[in-house]
Parts: structure tokens; C-alpha cells; sequence
């Protein structure tokens, strides 16, 4: 029997001090339900954290990663997180949020704060934990 847990691939998208992140959908069966978190997502059978990234960040917001670099990895009692970081190259208007409730480039203030207002959910939303131990530790870095 396998007991491997399962994996991510996240990153780290920055453009000018700010922080690309992803306002979770606000489904209780998924983790960091309507929390803001960073893009990614599982490995699929096979992949490697690259691979799985790359495919990941094209489905949820349209972005092809010219370039990135591995920040870390996070592993707990549940799952095991593969976290990278690179320059986000295009405005908000050129992404296309395909996965998520809503998107928005966090900055320093929100990640300590552990919190940040989404306009389209008309109130402010808390970062999920991990994903503000990850950031506090890349902006104290």
C-alpha cells in the first residue's frame, strides 16, 4: 500500500512589490475555502513539480511561465508543497481567471495583515495559513 502523500506545485508570482494571488472558491470540501492562496496545484501520476506548475498556472489564469525558480519545500502531516517564484510579466487584464473566485496582487501589508478585500466577494478574505507562512518567509527572506 502506498502511503506517499499527495503533492503541489505552487508559486510565488511578484510584479512591482506585489504578490499574484488567488481567492479561492468558496466550496467547503476544498482546502483554504475562500481563503486567498497562491496558484497551483497537484501533480499528476508522473509529473515532476515543473511540469505539474507549468500546466497548472496555464489552467487557472491562461499565463505561460516564461522563467521560474525553486523558493522551497513545505511539507506537513497532510501534503507536501513545492514552491517556486518568478516575475509575473503581464498585467491583470492580460490574465484569465479560470480557476478561483477572484485574483488580485496582494502586497506586504495584506500578507501580514493575513487578510485582504476582494471586490468581487464584496468583503475581506483571510489568506489561508500555510500560503502566509510561505509568503512571510519569501518577503523575510
Amino acid at each position: 500500500m502506498n502511503h506517499q502523500l499527495p503533492q503541489v506545485a505552487i508559486i510565488i508570482l511578484c510584479q512591482n512589490n506585489k504578490f499574484l494571488m488567488q481567492l479561492r472558491d468558496n466550496i467547503p470540501n476544498i482546502a483554504a475555502a475562500g481563503c486567498w492562496g497562491l496558484f497551483g496545484g497537484h501533480l499528476e501520476p508522473g509529473e515532476t513539480p515543473e511540469i505539474a506548475l507549468v500546466r497548472e498556472v496555464i489552467e487557472e489564469i491562461n499565463y505561460e511561465l516564461p522563467s521560474f525558480e525553486k523558493f522551497g519545500i513545505y511539507a506537513d502531516e497532510k501534503i507536501i508543497r513545492h514552491v517556486f517564484k518568478a516575475q509575473l510579466s503581464v498585467g491583470l487584464d492580460q490574465l484569465v481567471l479560470n480557476e478561483g473566485w477572484d485574483m488580485g496582487l496582494l502586497t506586504s501589508e495584506d500578507i501580514y495583515r493575513g487578510s485582504c478585500y476582494s471586490p468581487i466577494a464584496g468583503e475581506v478574505r483571510p489568506l489561508g495559513i500555510p500560503h502566509q507562512r510561505i509568503m512571510l518567509d519569501f518577503i523575510n527572506g
